[in-house]
């Protein structure tokens, strides 16, 4: 996006199911886990780079032996800190005792990390928390076995007060109000639950106290667990988490707005965020890895069975489009299907504004990640020319000279890489009059690949604030002085704040919200502004499972492609000489691309939960008040 937007998390886990002397046979080295974990979590690079975290549990640990182990990084390059960290201390113990490199107990005894269960995770900081108290995963210690937590997720919460309160009225003291503390939690308050009344049951069977762990371990039900913990939950979340002694599990909500996926053979139990992670790091077929189904949980007992569980009733299948238009990587072979589909799709619109004159316009995209889409687009553009080749070809017959038939056939989309980005600038003066400079020259531009005769159109993933195109690109791309530029967004326009994990949580950040403001201002229709603003206050109740959104109606007057006229207007920076048009992917576009992936509310408003609703009510409530903070 030229509007880089805060992603995802990622999340990784993998139990190894044989003896690590396994794996140091067949595969030549005992860190398999480790080695693997580090490919899986920066194939995951692109979903989070404020942080990321390691752990891993030893199985069948002697008392006084460390069993857990934990390493988290909030260093500009996370990945590579932490591993760097793990294999200092795995150099360091080999090097100490040369003897020992063939000793697959010894290592494992002796050396941190290495486990039969490990977790891994990326971060991007939903509220621009980017210490190390603030990435994952997190860890609840304590000298049971069986009550040591760690939980890592790519979630976010709509409801925390409520969560907080719950803990209270259950007699904890939570260290802090935040959903990634609470959840935690809620999860051990009913783990510590479980555990409790396993050894009463235990020990009445006439079971010792030290007998009693192993049963323990062997009974615990983990998914009654979690539909405990997870009764009041209102969000979108894939949460994974490792038990003490060796369970382990992945949850994913009930809608499924969050991604989950999973494989399994008889060496290993993987889960991701994404399907082509662990396609690559494993050497795997696409159908050989699944989807998690909405309200499930993949559970992996200490044992290595793996069982898939319903742990809430799903409700309408609402996964996440953002995933498909931009989060996750393009190499998934549905992804990258439907990326091209989004940009055969907006291709009829791009045709109208350049009234059918493919001969003089000139193709291209920003960023790279709308290649995929700008591929799909130049395609049908392909398609369209040949058609028009085909009926000029017949309708000249036989009488066609070679020079005519040759001009015809040479007739293709003009492409060009027009702006290539500059990585290494960084625009390090905070002041807005030095920086705006500076960032304008952030993309380079080839210059006279575009005629002053030409159209330029331009793809990009989606559009949220407008920021970069006013101040940087369409400045640029006015350099290769063509006759119109048009900014295409293979999204449609951005209305709504997203509460289940992207970091878009102010309503007037989005030009499209000040493209209808700035509409109702000229049709003099702003005192429904303030109408909108007292229904909304009504809906913010965190009791109100109901809420109705009413920053709906802050839209309704004006048919999208006002609103698209409008934002072209607001983006076209003072002094341009060439037209701007703005055109964007509608909803019917989105759905038929991205069919498997309705979850939409950041477009049209419907959110797949209450607690969604009431975060936009609050969300226009503080817009109106005048209040630049979130509302959740």
């Amino acid at each position: 996006m030229s509007d880089p937007i805060k992603h995802e998390c990622g999340i990784s886990l993998i139990r190894l199911l044989k003896p690590l002397e396994y794996y140091k046979e067949k595969y030549g080295t005992a860190f398999y886990g480790v080695n693997k974990m580090y490919l899986m979590m920066e194939k995951q690079h692109n979903r989070g780079q404020d942080g990321a975290g390691f752990a891993s549990i030893k199985m069948d640990m002697q008392p006084g032996e460390r069993y857990m182990s934990r390493v988290r990084s909030a260093q500009q390059q996370p990945i590579q800190d932490i591993f760097a960290q793990i294999n200092n201390r795995i150099n360091t113990a080999l090097t100490e005792h040369p003897e020992h490199e063939d000793d697959v107990a010894w290592q494992k005894k002796n050396i941190p990390y290495i486990g039969e269960l490990l977790m891994g995770h990326v971060r991007y900081g939903t509220f621009g928390k980017n210490s190390i108290e603030n990435v994952h995963p997190f860890l609840r210690q304590n000298n049971w076995m069986h009550r040591n937590l760690i939980v890592a997720g790519n979630f976010n919460m709509t409801n925390v007060d409520e969560l907080f309160s719950n803990l209270v009225e259950l007699g904890q003291h939570p260290k802090e109000k935040a959903d990634t503390v609470t959840v935690m939690e809620k999860i051990g308050h009913f783990l510590d639950d479980a555990v409790a009344k396993l050894y009463k049951q235990i020990k009445k069977e006439g079971y010792t106290k030290r007998e009693a762990s192993a049963l323990i371990a062997e009974r615990l039900n983990v998914a009654k667990i979690l539909r405990k913990a997870s009764k009041n939950w209102d969000g979108g979340y894939a949460m994974s988490g490792l038990i003490g002694h060796g369970d382990a599990f992945v949850m994913r909500d009930p809608a499924g707005i969050r991604p989950a996926y999973y494989y399994q053979d008889d060496e290993v139990v993987v889960v991701a965020s994404e399907r082509p992670v662990i396609q690559t790091v494993f050497n795997v077929n696409f159908d050989d890895v699944k989807e998690l189904d909405p309200g499930h949980a993949v559970i992996v007992k200490k044992s290595g069975t793996m069982a898939l569980k319903k742990i809430l009733e799903p409700t309408e299948r609402k996964a996440c489009s953002f995933e498909r238009i931009y989060f996750s990587r393009g190499s998934d072979k549905e992804i990258y299907q439907e990326r091209k589909k989004l940009g055969k799709l907006v291709f009829p619109e791009i045709l109208k504004s350049i009234d059918n004159d493919l001969e003089n316009t000139v193709f291209s995209y920003i960023p790279n990640t709308a290649e995929t889409s700008f591929f799909g687009m130049v395609k049908e553009a392909q398609n369209y020319l040949n058609k028009k080749k085909e009926e000029q070809i017949l309708a000249l017959g036989s009488n066609m000279k070679a020079e005519e038939l040759h001009k015809i056939l040479n007739i293709r989309p003009r492409i060009e890489k027009v702006a290539i980005k500059d990585a290494k600038l960084r625009t390090f003066i905070t002041q807005d009059s030095s920086r705006d400079d500076l960032v304008t020259h952030v993309y380079d531009i080839s210059y006279g690949s575009v005629k002053p005769t030409d159209n330029l159109v331009i793809i990009d993933d989606s559009i949220v604030r407008g920021t970069t195109l006013k101040r940087s690109i369409l400045k640029i791309l006015d350099r290769l002085s063509p006759k119109k530029i048009v900014v295409v967004s293979s999204a449609p326009q951005i209305r709504y704040p997203d509460c289940y994990g992207i970091d878009m949580a102010k309503l007037e950040d989005f030009v499209a919200f000040k493209a209808a403001k700035a509409l109702h201002e000229d049709h003099g229709t702003t005192h429904l502004i303030k109408e909108i603003y007292e229904k909304c206050l009504t809906q913010t109740d965190p009791s109100n499972k109901d809420a109705i959104n009413y920053v709906k109606e802050f839209y309704a007057s004006f048919s999208a492609k006002q609103i698209s006229k409008k934002i072209g207007e607001i983006l076209a920076p003072e002094g341009i000489n060439a037209e701007v048009e703005i055109i964007y992917q509608t909803i019917e576009g989105l759905h038929s691309a991205c069919p498997k992936n309705l979850g939409d509310w950041y477009f049209t408003g419907n959110y797949p939960t209450p607690g969604g609703n009431r975060i936009v009510n609050k969300a226009f409530v503080n817009f109106f008040e005048g209040k630049n903070e979130r509302a959740y």
